[in-house]
């Protein structure tokens, strides 16, 4: 397997070089940019296979830095990993709702950061071969091994984790799972979650979704189910 390239976009020099340390000695490449523009760059003429993005950064930001992979076409597949010092629960929200794949928090264990870019890589490249075929439910068609959801036939741009959750929800109907078990199943145990960032995901989804948004039911003090 070829080596895969991760791209740090991060202004502190110490955490850089922490940072780029630790995946070098997990055998990865990196490619590193100190501000959003550079990044951006980079990003664009050498994609890499996943982004590790600081938050606060000179010039453009990281929020819009995300933003701007996320809706772009040639780039929203990319993974992006944000690590920030920013920890209040609304700032990791936002992160999410821009479609950040995950969130750390500074300061972080270089073995958890390591963990997290293993896990999001794993999810976006390897789903084992059951769950590589289509399927259909009423009008929405969901294909695992390409990543696509359609509703009557027409493609819905999802973030890679309101994907998972539909995977997750949609393959076992009626079964009721709680946020805690969408996030552990979806992003592991080690993940620092709240209810709220579920909730938003979720929001997300029926919205994207438009009609078959219904399919997604909340039950009350528990957590979520798709429809039989």
């Amino acid at each position: 397997m070829a080596t895969r390239n991760i791209l740090v976009i991060e202004d502190e020099d110490d955490i850089l070089e922490l940072v780029t340390f630790h995946l070098k000695l997990d055998g990865y490449s990196t490619s590193i940019a100190a501000t959003g523009e550079d990044g951006l760059r980079l990003l664009r003429t050498t994609p890499p296979d996943l982004v590790i993005l600081d938050r606060m950064l000179p010039g453009i930001d990281g929020l819009e830095i995300c933003r701007i992979i996320k809706q772009d076409a040639a780039t929203r597949h990319i993974p992006v990993v944000m690590l920030t010092a920013k920890s209040e629960e609304i700032d990791v929200i936002t992160g999410l709702e821009l479609g950040a794949d995950d969130y750390i928090t500074k300061p972080f264990s270089p073995r958890i950061l390591l963990a997290r870019v293993r896990a999001v890589l794993r999810r976006q490249n390897t789903p084992s071969p059951e769950e590589k075929t289509a399927y259909q439910i009423q009008n929405l068609t969901i294909h695992p091994g390409r990543y696509t959801v359609a509703v009557d036939g027409a493609p819905v741009e999802l973030t890679l984790t309101e994907f998972h959750i539909l995977q997750l929800l949609s393959q076992r109907p009626g079964w009721v799972f709680s946020r805690y078990q969408i996030v552990d199943a979806i992003r592991g145990e080690d993940y620092i979650v709240t209810e709220r960032s579920v909730d938003v995901h979720i929001v997300g989804l029926r919205k994207k979704l438009g009609d078959a948004g219904q399919f997604i039911e909340t039950v009350r003090g528990v957590g979520y189910r798709f429809k039989e």
